[in-house]
């Protein structure tokens, strides 16, 4: 579908240059008497590499449609992670690169969202929170306030995050993969 680098937004997928791109800014420029163009700050979708871009607005891009499956992660396999369609247990291979960030906080079993163009995949999407077992904390300041003071705290995936004084090894906590925030104190199933 071809749409006007005016129509250019954060979270648009582009083909541009034979590559994937994934939109991540886009504003709208006019300076001075000169022709209005857009500036654009691009991720490849393929090897992350970020990239601005500058379109003319009336230049014509061609935006990409994803599909999203639902699966099941399933282990880990020198650099690949591997996953299952739970509904035809069809299984795909992802690269550590493909996966990125959300290596992080892959447990076995946790359900996952693969993004497809053409029948392949280019990556994953994780849940906005997910609950994790606190395995190891720091010891907790006496004299720290709730609000104000954090402290190193490593969840089972061995990721590092702070979290609040009163957190304690053992304990069952939320946490956003996003930005790799503390969010709140699990709920008890």
């Amino acid at each position: 579908m071809s749409i006007s680098a005016n129509q250019l937004r954060p979270g648009n997928i582009i083909e541009y240059d034979g590559k994937l791109w994934l939109c991540l800014e886009s504003v709208h420029k006019t300076p001075g008497n000169l022709r209005a163009f857009i500036q654009a700050k691009l991720r490849s979708v393929k090897d992350g590499v970020q990239k601005e871009f500058r379109f003319s607005s009336t230049e014509m891009l061609e935006k990409v449609s994803l599909r999203e499956r639902p699966m099941q992660f399933l282990y880990v396999d020198g650099d690949f992670y591997n996953f299952m369609d739970s509904e035809n247990y069809e299984q795909v291979h992802l690269s550590k690169s493909l996966v990125g960030e959300a290596a992080n906080y892959l447990l076995p079993d946790a359900q996952v969202k693969v993004t497809f163009f053409e029948e392949s995949p280019i990556g994953i999407a994780l849940p906005t929170t997910l609950d994790f077992t606190v395995i190891e904390a720091d010891p907790g300041m006496k004299t720290a306030t709730a609000s104000a003071s954090y402290k190193n705290a490593k969840i089972e995936t061995g990721v590092t995050i702070k979290v609040p004084q009163f957190v304690t090894a053992g304990d069952r906590i939320t946490i956003s993969p996003a930005t790799g925030e503390y969010v709140e104190r699990a709920k008890s199933k």
